[in-house]
């Protein structure tokens, strides 16, 4: 079979991202013995025009979408990024009668709701690598697949259940040439890498266990170290590790770092630190191997909002964290997410206090909570009456706490400070 998959997303937000999952999941198409073309619609000017031509030279028997993101998460101008992202299922049908899958990890939080504002045929949960290729196996076999779990088919409920790896080693690794039209030497260009997947840590508004699951699955050490080797072979230098926490567990993130460190590889990265459980050994172990920049997402600098949201550590943890990496030359950005369960105007001054105390390199302050389904977020907010019960929270619905909702003018100049 030959399938077209397309990376939907177009969004720069913060930096150009490089669609790591469809790049993984064309892999395993590829290593299932099926023809794969890969559109990246971060790099066409016009997504019709691109879809169109795509069609016509490879004239695909399947169709995948990768949605990577629902919305942008800002509450004062949101935008809802399935409407365009419904514009390309528009213009795939124009251009072909193929079906038409979509997945990735903006599709698996809202699944069935996700797939009847698409207007797709089938949406998949679970690990694209896996669901995937079994999806194209049954439907060269002219079955419909309803028996995966985690598949939905337009008009029927989701199937239970999800395939997830337990052997993050077994899954292909995508080539460069996956991605077509990439150059290294782009000067805002991190090239993703993830080392392993699942959360256990059950922070209140996070969706991450509901992508990836929560028990932590790792790829081996020598393995991740051996797919950044081969992209700095073909000329990339600069990576980004995905991967939710970086630092857990820590003994892995250990061997990691030794094992980049020691093929001297002569490349820089940056990743995501959960500020509790970095030693000066690993500071030292990531600076060692590359590690230039880290993102500090400690959200709050009050204790009691803290624990409101479920983290496992307090503002001295963060600032010891921090000053582990300064003192060894690493970038820290920080990222404030305010507006919580019992946040007031005074903890958000807090908040912004300590922020400013660690003398970052940057801060990012978010005023108002994103709502995702099936967190205690989502509970509280059903609770307090701000969402009701039924809503499936599709369309991007915030948290606010009551004693802010008059306070968004003071919020915004705090933001901006």
């Amino acid at each position: 079979m030959t399938v077209l998959l397309i990376a939907v997303n177009t969004e720069r937000i913060n930096l150009p991202v490089l669609p790591l999952g469809s790049a993984r999941v064309a892999a395993a198409v590829q290593r299932a013995g099926h023809e794969v073309v890969l559109l990246n619609l971060m790099l066409e000017g016009e997504p019709a025009g691109a879809i169109r031509r795509a069609v016509d030279a490879c004239r695909p028997d399947v169709i995948g979408l990768s949605i990577r993101n629902v919305d942008d998460q800002n509450m004062a101008d949101p935008r809802f990024l399935l409407e365009p992202a419904r514009e390309v299922v528009r213009a795939c049908r124009a251009a072909s009668k193929a079906p038409i899958v979509v997945g990735g990890a903006g599709y698996t939080i809202f699944a069935g709701p996700a797939l009847s504002f698409l207007g797709a045929d089938v949406g998949v949960r679970g690990e694209g690598e896996l669901v995937f290729p079994a999806l194209l196996a049954r439907i060269a076999r002219g079955q419909r697949g309803s028996d995966l779990p985690g598949l939905c088919m337009a008009g029927r409920p989701v199937a239970a259940g999800r395939l997830l790896a337990d052997d993050l080693d077994e899954l292909p690794t995508p080539a460069a040439a996956l991605w077509p039209g990439v150059d290294p030497g782009l000067a805002d260009l991190w090239v993703p890498i993830q080392s392993r997947r699942g959360c256990p840590l059950d922070c209140s508004y996070c969706s991450t266990a509901s992508i990836e699951g929560r028990s932590i699955r790792m790829r081996s050490p020598h393995v991740v170290a051996g797919e950044l080797a081969g992209l700095a072979r073909r000329g990339f230098r600069r990576f980004y590790f995905v991967d939710n926490t970086f630092n857990r567990p820590a003994e892995y993130a250990l061997a990691l770092c030794r094992e980049i460190a020691r093929l001297r590889l002569h490349v820089t990265w940056r990743c995501i630190l959960y500020p509790h459980e970095v030693s000066e050994e690993l500071a030292d172990a990531m600076a060692a191997a590359g590690c230039v920049e880290a993102s500090l997402g400690f959200e709050s600098g009050n204790e009691g909002v803290l624990r409101a949201m479920n983290k496992q550590f307090g503002p001295a943890d963060v600032r010891r964290v921090s000053d582990l990496l300064r003192a060894r030359g690493i970038r820290r950005d920080g990222f404030l997410l305010v507006g919580g369960p019992g946040e007031t105007m005074a903890s958000v001054e807090e908040s912004v206090a300590f922020a400013h105390s660690l003398q970052l390199d940057s801060l990012k302050v978010t005023v108002g909570i994103r709502i995702y389904p099936g967190t205690p977020l989502a509970k509280t907010a059903v609770h307090e009456g701000i969402i009701s019960p039924d809503d499936n929270l599709l369309r991007p619905r915030f948290y606010l706490a009551r004693e802010l909702k008059d306070q968004t003018e003071r919020l915004s100049t705090l933001a901006q400070a």
